[in-house]
């Protein structure tokens, strides 16, 4: 039976203890701004004291006047927290976690957007921390290893990203285009950054922001032919060679950002354009792409005018561009290749993830206008940079190769955007790099070999869970915290998954595709 109505002595009581509890919280342990007056002994400063004992209680009012009835019973009742206060007390959830959707965390601040100096210094230190703690999980299990890197992330990077996300630069219209590029040990960074500045039709409205996954001391090659691998130089700085030569006064001018990682502290591509995206500062579109890529001729003007050409109020551009070796002039006038469907991964390494699948000869002739195609692909994706605050990347995805596209192309259209094949290619894309390193094979060293395969497809689960994978339902996953937070990073809430599923011809219970004329 539910507990009598509390009368108003009993809330005064309950008011009481919630502020004694506070006033201990506050006096005890790593209380803040305290001075040390012998062992085991803290002396408040008494001023500040009442200042925050007045913000906490200030904080708590609104809290309680905010709730929902539902939720206030289950606080009377001791209930809120319920089954996740074990979670709480190992730090692996919060009470801000738990929260989510009683108050969107999109509330206006009056904090300042924070500086690429503030969001340099954080990310790096993010990093330096991560590497600390993978030197103490070298030897731990693939579950081992994503439980310390949620841990840090929950208590570090997760809390900042909140606060990031509220004080973002506003988005100008000054006709800027920022530059995702996520490198990894590739020799062909600086020709990409070189090319794209020097193909680019405004290259002083241009902005880079670049993830530089480097080796520096130590290096291995990839693995070559009879699975060996041999001793090399360190990588090329590809941003420091790219700022002190041919790139120079793009550099001073502040239009190339960088944050640079030891190839031992790679998460992966997709957790490396997340890190990229907090180097936006402001402009106006936003372009991703590879960092071995190829470009045509004032690209950068080509690629906007089809994005506004594109019947939509809120359009993407996105597909799988030609091959590197293609002559991107000659094709001008050639039809473009499209992204066409999604497939079921049939390796075990991919857990049956969607896969995309590009048709290069769809369309006879090229198009005045770009077509519908409901995907977006990693190598090339524009649109306008109010999609950052929308449907913002995800920082607990680490170590994935597959699943990002699949991920992105749902929480976009679920959000409002509609996605178009562009109709003319204006990049091309270095598909084949044997020999060359490859980040799993970082993670083996760092950890122990083979780790990387289960690593991933546990960390897949938090994407299979959004997409409503039946073996991925909540009931289902055994480790709790890949769901963490999943919800700030989920899908929008212009249209149903549901909706999207049967578009694409989506059955993820039987694991079939069918054929939909989208």
């Amino acid at each position: 039976a539910p507990p009598p109505p509390r009368d108003n002595s009993q809330r005064m009581a309950v008011g009481g203890t919630a502020l004694l509890f506070l006033v201990y919280l506050l006096t005890s342990g790593g209380g803040g701004d305290s001075s040390s007056a012998g062992v085991g002994t803290v002396v408040p400063k008494s001023k500040e004291l009442g200042r925050r004992i007045h913000k906490k209680w200030t904080a708590l009012t609104d809290f309680n006047r905010d709730l929902p009835d539902r939720l206030r019973t289950l606080r009377d009742q001791h209930e809120l927290v319920g089954e996740h206060l074990a979670l709480i007390q190992d730090g692996t959830e919060t009470v801000e976690e738990i929260l989510h959707g009683l108050k969107e965390h999109t509330d206006e601040t009056e904090m300042p957007p924070m500086t690429m100096k503030e969001i340099l210094s954080f990310l790096s230190n993010y990093i330096h921390q991560l590497h600390q703690v993978n030197i103490q999980n070298k030897k731990a299990t693939y579950q081992g290893i994503w439980q310390a890197y949620h841990d840090l992330t929950v208590k570090t990077l997760y809390p900042w990203d909140r606060e990031y996300l509220q004080r973002m630069p506003e988005r100008r219209f000054d006709d800027t285009i920022f530059l995702s590029v996520a490198t990894y040990r590739d020799e062909n960074c600086l020709n990409t950054i070189s090319w794209a500045f020097e193909k680019a039709k405004q290259p002083d409205k241009l902005h880079v922001g670049m993830v530089q996954q480097n080796c520096e001391e130590n290096c291995r090659s990839g693995i070559l032919d009879g699975g060996k691998m041999e001793d090399v130089e360190p990588d090329e700085d590809c941003h420091k060679v790219f700022c002190e030569g041919v790139g120079k006064k793009y550099c001073d001018a502040g239009q190339v950002r960088a944050l640079h990682i030891n190839e031992t502290e790679s998460l992966g591509p997709y957790a490396a354009r997340y890190l990229a995206s907090k180097l936006w500062n402001g402009e106006q579109w936003y372009m991703q792409i590879d960092s071995h890529m190829t470009f045509l001729q004032d690209w950068d003007s080509i690629s906007i005018e089809m994005l506004k050409a594109a019947p939509s109020k809120k359009p993407v551009l996105s597909h799988y561009p030609p091959g590197h070796t293609g002559d991107l002039e000659a094709g001008s006038n050639a039809p473009a290749p499209r992204l066409c469907g999604p497939k079921f991964a049939t390796s075990d390494l991919e857990s049956q993830i969607i896969r995309l699948e590009g048709c290069l000869e769809y369309d006879k002739k090229k198009l005045d206008v770009p077509r519908f195609a409901p995907f977006t692909a990693a190598g090339y994706f524009v649109a306008h940079s109010d999609f950052l605050r929308e449907v913002p990347f995800d920082p607990f995805l680490p170590w994935i190769f597959m699943g990002e596209e699949i991920i992105m192309s749902t929480r976009l259209w679920t959000s409002g955007y509609d996605i178009f094949s562009p109709s003319q290619s204006v990049v091309g894309h270095m598909y084949v790099r044997r020999h060359k390193p490859k980040f799993w094979e970082s993670v083996h060293r760092v950890f122990s070999h083979g780790v990387h395969n289960p690593l991933q497809m546990l960390v897949l689960n938090r994407i299979k869970y959004q997409l409503g994978y039946p073996e991925s339902a909540k009931d289902m996953i055994l480790n709790k915290s890949i769901l963490t937070a999943v919800e700030q990073y989920s899908m929008g809430t212009e249209r149903p998954l549901e909706e999207y599923l049967r578009l694409v011809g989506l059955n993820m219970e039987r694991k079939e595709v069918t054929y939909t004329e989208w």
